[in-house]
């Protein structure tokens, strides 16, 4: 299925992840969004394992992603 108007399309939770850690670092995430594998020991693999089965964590990590690339356009 296309969706060419999603800017989520085609992007992996692990790159979404990745590039929110790169931008705020564990410490900051950690402070936006409050969860545990953020907060303790946090590490992308663990992070991902979380995220991949809370759908509410993984929805607020989306839209930080979102207000992160929106801000930067």
């Amino acid at each position: 299925m296309n969706q060419p108007n999603n800017p989520l399309h085609g992007l992996t939770l692990e790159t979404i992840l990745t590039r929110l850690v790169e931008h705020y670092g564990w410490e900051v995430l950690g402070q936006q969004i409050n969860i545990k594998c953020f907060n303790n020991e946090p590490s992308i693999k663990s992070s991902l394992k979380f995220l991949r089965s809370t759908p509410w964590a993984r929805k607020q990590v989306e839209a930080l992603y979102l207000s992160l690339v929106e801000g930067q356009n």
